[in-house]
């Protein structure tokens, strides 16, 4: 089974996560902030990816810390639940609408971390969070997981549904590339042998 257990704990934050890469999609989410719980849900129900986090940060400071020590957190639990990546489809990529707002997001599961962010947020706030942490949150999991990550926001007037275009898009991209590709058998997808 493609699952992985972390824990990381620093002076910021303390962070447990479990995921089940082969799962249905449920979720138990505690990161103290409400709008990253609700995001984290949809990359477990549309990316069909098991997730137990729970998260306990600074935040009576501010959101930051918590925000991305879970991106830390849950994308490294990726890697680890990839292993060597063998016979993954590799890359995904999804057109995600949520209402007025449409968002691109392509990825490879490249070894590689790398993050471009070209989305933009009417509003300085979704709920607690400030939106300019979700750039943050990406280019978290993007350097811990280890994968090459393309968010575009194309159309949108509403915050929470740009930000959710972007959570649902991740989440089905996801599930596009670590999808077993039958005709590659148990084969690494890179012309290296390794990823």
């Amino acid at each position: 089974m493609r699952t992985a257990q972390l824990h990381r704990a620093t002076r910021e934050t303390d962070i447990r996560t479990e995921i089940n890469l082969d799962g249905t999609g449920s979720n138990t989410l505690n990161t103290g902030i409400g709008f990253l719980d609700h995001m984290l849900e949809q990359i477990a129900r549309h990316g069909l990816i098991d997730i137990i986090l729970e998260a306990k940060g600074d935040l009576h400071i501010d959101d930051h810390h918590t925000a991305e020590d879970s991106a830390l957190v849950l994308g490294a639990a990726l890697k680890e639940a990839l292993g060597d990546c063998a016979g993954i489809t590799r890359y995904g990529m999804v057109l995600s609408p949520m209402d007025e707002a449409l968002v691109r997001v392509v990825l490879d599961i490249s070894g590689r971390p790398h993050l471009s962010w070209r989305v933009d947020f009417p509003s300085q706030k979704i709920g607690t969070m400030d939106t300019e942490l979700f750039q943050e949150w990406f280019k978290a999991f993007a350097s811990a997981a280890g994968i090459t990550l393309h968010v575009d926001g194309l159309a949108g007037e509403n915050s929470h549904h740009i930000a959710e275009a972007c959570f649902k898009g991740l989440a089905r991209a996801l599930r596009q590339a670590i999808s077993p590709d039958a005709r590659r058998g148990s084969e690494v997808p890179s012309s290296k042998g390794v990823l």
